[in-house]
């Protein structure tokens, strides 16, 4: 088998089913492909409806929300295509992106993940589709809003390569988790994202072992998606969802960075996230 198309849903009836119909909309009559629905225990007669409208899709009901990482690594395991894409239920994919993709990354095995455009609903370009790893440098200009005010700034805009041309094919550091075609050859090497990330952060730290194993992560914009954005956390006010994004921040960094940093860069970084967190959570009140 070609290609099999993973999608994770929680309680977005709409969100699944718009995002399927784009999928079997699309050019892949030549691509032997299935797509595997992984449902978090939704409970809200969504998993059912895509039973209804989408016969052919197979899937997997946990009975609870196991989060993002290990969803998509249940649905890794039963998966039987030589490439692997995960796809967010709160995306659109046009018609050609799919098919275009895979061509793309069949002929090239120097690749070890591959992402496209990323549009918002409202047109603009999700600026983290094509990024750098974050440090405590680039996070610091990133949280200053530095990178806005020099977009094209190589120093402050490297968080999100806002000095990048995005319609131009490029090697980058991350791609998102939102659109992120792998080869199972990649994944059999490095290994199934870490489910220490419940949600947020596990493609930036798939992508890290992915190039640190010696493979190119390519922003490819030939082909794009709509992302709803937000659309399909566990509620857009839900404290989890603030508290899940600033917790993936501590274990990045120290799983991968630990002894990097000096002492003082380290509890700055641990100080200025908690902060934030704290912050973030007093704002959703």
């Amino acid at each position: 088998m070609d290609l099999s198309i993973i999608i994770v849903n929680y309680k977005t009836e709409e969100l699944t089913t718009n995002c399927l119909a784009s999928v079997y909309e699309s050019h892949l009559q030549e691509v032997d492909f299935e797509v595997i629905v992984v449902d978090n225990a939704s409970c809200d007669g969504s998993i059912e409806a895509v039973e209804r409208k989408f016969p052919k899709v197979s899937i997997i009901k946990n009975k609870e929300n196991l989060g993002f990482s290990k969803a998509n690594n249940i649905g890794i395991h039963k998966a039987k295509g030589d490439y692997i894409l995960l796809l967010n239920s709160d995306t659109i994919v046009e018609p050609n992106t799919l098919k275009k993709s895979l061509d793309f990354i069949k002929t090239r095995p120097q690749v070890g993940a591959l992402g496209c455009k990323v549009l918002l609903e409202n047109g603009q370009l999700d600026a983290a589709c094509k990024r750098s790893f974050p440090t405590p440098a680039n996070g610091l200009y990133h949280s200053l809003k530095m990178d806005k005010r020099f977009p094209k700034s190589q120093r402050f805009g490297e968080y999100n390569l806002t000095f990048v041309n995005p319609d131009k094919i490029c090697s980058v550091d991350c791609v998102m988790g939102a659109f992120m075609l792998v080869p199972r050859s990649v994944i059999d090497r490095v290994g199934l994202l870490d489910e220490d990330y419940f949600m947020y952060g596990e493609d930036i730290d798939w992508c890290y072992r992915i190039k640190q194993a010696g493979y190119q992560i390519i922003y490819y914009p030939e082909v794009r998606i709509f992302h709803y954005k937000k659309a399909s956390g566990i509620g857009k006010r839900n404290p989890k969802v603030i508290e899940a994004f600033y917790d993936s921040m501590i274990i990045f960094y120290n799983k991968h960075y630990q002894g990097k940093y000096s002492k003082i860069t380290t509890g700055t970084v641990f100080l200025g996230t908690k902060i934030m967190k704290k912050i973030a959570l007093a704002k959703n009140r």
